[in-house]
């Protein structure tokens, strides 16, 4: 009687464990797909070959396509089936579109609009829309500036995005200003006074002699207080005073890889430094990848140098560090050629271990006009970051299994 007993107990409990697990996938399966991520690509022109359709849906960030300096210019994605579009992104270059349409079609000729803007921010948009289509354009009918349309990246997704797991690959740490120094310990190591004015932020120690088994040991900022590392940037000036930012989130993302590839991404190697931005820029194309916008003001544009942000905003400095790692080596030379961006949505070869992408957001209590801003080490174009990791290396690896490989969007607590 008693075995029945345990038998009849213990299926049942399987059966509501079986029910369980059904029901907690569910989100899960439900969630957005990245549609995009390579699709052959046209356009209606190109300013020149450097700046191809195929560059807006290669994941870098670091390339783009840039029509000619005319208005109705397209970009147009063929996604091999037609497909359900519930999400579109618009990562913007400085040339952005102030008036545009998203439109889709099942045989690339006859077209629906599923979207009109008329106040393109510039920046970055995501547009939540529904509609679909083997096909989808961007059209764009009023340029925000005197060049053309250009796109880093016009990336399309799928799905729904339902349920209490959102489908991005996200953890962040939100990391206070500590103090300045004229201080680099990764540029000028037991170097004091040797570099530019630097604000730091987290680990509150950093100076130039600065070890990772000091950042392991020093207090923090950081929320969460588990992130020990150290982040610097040029300090900015206001008619030669300096500012501080009051909002400093460092953002660790998946995006800008294949699902595939975010799947096998790796946890920063602890003690990693990595300097991402152009410090020796002459101008806002010389070879930058830093943006400036403004808070809640995206109709005033977005650029490489600094930009005029209307009263009541304040200013956004965004920059991206690199997400493939070599493989060996915890900092190189220039500090740069130890890390590589993404190509065509994958790691290079020479650069195979795909990393959490660093995306260092600070926010400026500052507005009107830019004619006494400056960094430290030039103009806004010069905007560049430094990272030195010391997440304890348990903590970095939980997060890069809960966060980022199964591409759920975390808290500062590491959780969804």
């Amino acid at each position: 009687m008693r075995a029945v007993r345990f038998s009849t107990f213990f299926f049942t409990l399987l059966a509501l464990l079986g029910a369980y697990l059904v029901s907690s996938s569910e989100p899960a399966e439900a969630a957005e797909t990245l549609l995009s991520q390579g699709r052959p690509a046209l356009a209606s022109s190109v300013e020149s070959a450097a700046f191809p359709a195929s560059a807006a849906v290669d994941g870098d960030n670091g390339t783009r396509w840039a029509s000619s300096f005319a208005d109705n210019q397209w970009l147009q994605l063929d996604l091999g089936s037609s497909q359900t579009i519930n999400r579109v992104l618009l990562r913007w270059e400085a040339a952005y579109a102030r008036g545009f349409q998203l439109q889709t079609s099942g045989n690339g000729t006859d077209w629906t609009t599923i979207q009109t803007t008329t106040n393109g921010t510039g920046g970055e948009q995501n547009l939540t829309v529904n509609g679909s289509g083997r096909y989808v354009r961007i059209l764009v009918t009023q340029r925000a500036t005197q060049w053309g349309a250009s796109l880093f990246e016009f990336q399309v997704y799928g799905g729904t995005a339902s349920g209490p797991i959102v489908r991005v690959a996200e953890f962040l740490a939100d990391c206070a200003y500590t103090h300045r120094l004229p201080d680099d310990p990764i540029v000028f190591p037991n170097l004091p006074g040797a570099s530019h004015m630097h604000s730091f932020f987290g680990a509150t120690v950093t100076n130039a002699n600065t070890t990772v088994q000091d950042l392991a040991t020093s207090p923090t900022t950081c929320n969460p207080a588990e992130d020990r590392s150290s982040y610097w940037v040029p300090t900015f000036y206001n008619n030669n005073q300096p500012v501080e930012p009051t909002g400093t989130t460092f953002y660790y993302l998946g995006e800008g890889v294949r699902d595939d590839v975010i799947a096998r991404i790796q946890p920063l190697p602890y003690g990693l430094r990595i300097v991402a931005g152009n410090a020796k820029a002459t101008g806002p194309n010389d070879n930058t990848i830093s943006r400036w916008s403004c808070l809640h003001a995206g109709d005033a544009g977005a650029g490489h140098d600094f930009i005029t942000c209307p009263a009541g905003t304040m200013l956004e400095s965004y920059l991206d560090f690199p997400q493939c790692w070599n493989g060996r080596d915890l900092d190189s030379p220039d500090h740069k050629s130890h890390m590589a961006y993404p190509v065509n949505g994958d790691c290079p070869a020479s650069h195979p271990v795909p990393v959490p992408k660093l995306r260092q957001v600070l926010r400026y209590p500052v507005n009107g006009s830019t004619a006494g801003f400056r960094l430290a080490s030039g103009g806004g174009f010069t905007m560049h970051g430094d990272f030195f990791n010391a997440w304890p290396p348990a903590e970095m690896e939980r997060r890069v299994n809960d966060c980022i490989r199964p591409i759920i969007k975390c808290g500062a607590d590491g959780h969804p």
